[in-house]
């Protein structure tokens, strides 16, 4: 019996709403690695053309979002402070470094 894949629609709607909720994370790291794995995962799988593999694929990624799901709810109760790397300049402004001996 032949195992039914998803659509390219499914899949292209199910990597979508993975990047949305990975990016939904307050903490940078979490949030950075999530988009990194994300991206990587479906990357593996782009060119696959068993059925199988990609039904598995799609049914085991379904499964990590609603994980994921939870689990950035939580990171937004509980985030921490931000990282130096997060900081967010006006537009147009630039930073200006003194030295504080001047």
């Amino acid at each position: 019996m032949a195992v039914a894949a998803p659509t390219k629609e499914a899949l292209l709607s199910l990597y979508s709403s993975t990047l949305r909720t990975s990016r939904v994370f307050s903490s940078y790291n979490f949030r950075e690695y999530f988009v990194r794995r994300t991206k990587s995962q479906f990357r593996e799988i782009q060119d696959e053309t068993d059925s199988a593999k990609i039904s598995a694929f799609y049914n085991e990624r379904v499964k990590e979002l609603q994980v994921l799901k939870r689990s950035a709810i939580v990171n937004q109760l509980y985030g921490g402070w931000r990282l130096v790397i997060e900081k967010d300049l006006p537009k147009g402004s630039q930073e200006v470094m003194t030295r504080s001996d001047s």
